[in-house]
């Protein structure tokens, strides 16, 4: 047997959980615990080894949302309410966006999101701006 499958069968049991699709919502959130743990390990280093693993891990995490957790149809208000809860963020948690009390008057209807506000939350949580029109 070649030396590199003789490993991967040995350590296989220890790695299908990383490179199996989740069956259910523990094994998401297994992933997306695995999955933020190599990010904070490997950090902004695109030559790193492991990068090949994160990017399998994010295709496998991004198609469980895609399917079970899809973004919600609506205006730009409900997709800006939706991610915030998702990602457990406050209205002063979108600094980089807007003050605390222009996120309040955007989620009560009280003000639109403008260019700028879409622009800031398209980067923020790497979704198109067409989630917010």
């Amino acid at each position: 047997m070649n030396a590199m499958i003789k490993q991967a069968v040995d350590h296989w049991h220890y790695v299908a959980p990383l490179l199996s699709k989740p069956e259910n919502e523990e094994d998401f959130h297994t992933l997306v615990e695995a999955l933020d743990e190599l990010l904070d390990t490997v950090g902004d280093d695109e030559s790193h080894p492991l990068m090949g693993l994160i990017h399998q891990l994010g295709d496998l995490v991004s198609d469980y949302e895609n399917e079970h957790l899809p973004m919600p149809k609506g205006d730009g208000r409900a997709a800006l309410a939706f991610l915030m809860e998702q990602h457990g963020l406050g209205q002063s948690d979108l600094a980089e966006v807007a003050t605390q009390s222009v996120i309040s008057e955007i989620l009560s209807g009280k003000r639109q999101l403008n260019i700028r506000h879409i622009k800031a939350l398209s980067e923020r949580f790497n979704v198109s701006a067409d989630t917010f029109f």
